[in-house]
């Protein structure tokens, strides 16, 4: 919605016209050098964002349904997939019963998903996912708990869900000389145990 305001010649003044538009996301006053204009409505530069991610768009990478915002990646998971235009994010259950992720390959890569994050208990979407051992993590979120080193399927140590890089691992077990800091204590008392059976054999 665009106000306008003009001053006409009235005892020798200089006509001025101003132009002050209104934000379609947040309805404050957008001037010129910050407007932005797609679908015939008016926004703030900031305020061209995706209302799933509210990451900021730009006029090459949106898509908008009812006035409504969203990054390509979003739209197409919000409306293509379900092939309907009601806006929901689950996959309803009657297809998960029927076998449609199945059937379809190619949909199911580009799907979303339902794996959570073991480290931040988030959504893990595909381009981001490192699976080791049946766990799923985002990449920034699989990092060595005592160092915070980002590490790598190939050189990482698993004790009680908690990720070890190599490194800090062995580093932990020349300071105490063992891994009880690492371990809860009936495990380390098998460990003993096991240890004495062998000594004594």
């Amino acid at each position: 919605m665009a106000i306008q305001t003009s001053y006409v010649w009235d005892h020798e003044m200089l006509a001025i016209q101003t132009w002050a538009y209104q934000c379609q996301a947040c309805n404050k006053t957008v001037y010129l050098v910050d407007k932005l204009t797609a679908d015939n409505r008016i926004y703030h530069k900031a305020c061209f964002r995706c209302h799933h991610c509210k990451g900021t768009l730009k006029l090459g990478n949106y898509n908008s349904f009812e006035g409504v915002l969203y990054c390509r990646p979003h739209f197409d998971q919000t409306f293509k997939r379900t092939g309907s235009l009601d806006k929901s994010f689950e996959v309803p259950l009657a297809n998960l019963e029927h076998g449609w992720l199945e059937q379809n390959k190619v949909a199911t890569m580009f799907a979303g998903t339902r794996d959570k994050c073991l480290g931040c208990k988030k959504t893990v979407y595909p381009i981001e996912k490192v699976a080791v051992d049946g766990s799923i993590y985002h990449r920034t979120c699989f990092k060595c708990t005592h160092g915070g080193c980002v590490i790598s399927p190939s050189n990482y140590i698993a004790h009680e869900g908690k990720l070890y890089c190599k490194h800090h691992h062995i580093q932990l077990f020349k300071e105490k000389g063992n891994y009880s800091q690492l371990e809860g204590e009936s495990d380390m008392r098998e460990k003993v145990n096991a240890t004495v059976v062998t000594a004594e054999s």
